[in-house]
């Protein structure tokens, strides 16, 4: 699997996470067929790091967003910003490139402007 499709999924296992409050494990073995201890470093760091620094993720982005709330973004939105941050901060790729792929992401599942929002605050981060 290539590491667009690993964002992907992770994405969908952020989103659930946030959404319905789902146990992690059963997350991970339903959108990536795997179970969490076979998952690979890039997929262990887009979700499960993910998910162990959120709230420290959030607090930054609550600093860097203007005028605005992590709260109060998508849930979409805010599993694109959550991941962009581990990656970031685990520097798993150059931040371009990190940049380019949440954008992406949002201009393929998220509102015709979630795109702009997620860009302008990772250009921040």
């Amino acid at each position: 699997m290539n590491r667009h499709s690993c964002r992907e999924k992770a994405m969908i296992c952020l989103y659930q996470h946030l959404l319905l409050g789902k146990p992690t494990e059963e997350i991970i073995e339903e959108v990536m067929e795997t179970q969490p201890e076979n998952l690979d470093e890039f997929s262990r760091v887009l979700v499960m790091n993910t998910i162990e620094n959120k709230q420290r993720y959030i607090s930054y982005l609550n600093e860097t967003l203007k005028d605005w709330s992590f709260d109060r973004l998508g849930i979409l939105e805010q599993a694109i910003l959550l991941m962009a941050c581990s990656e970031l901060d685990r520097q798993t790729a150059p931040a371009a490139i990190i940049i380019d792929e949440a954008v992406r992401l949002a201009k393929d599942y998220c509102d015709e402007e979630a795109y702009k929002l997620i860009n302008g605050v990772l250009d921040r981060v």
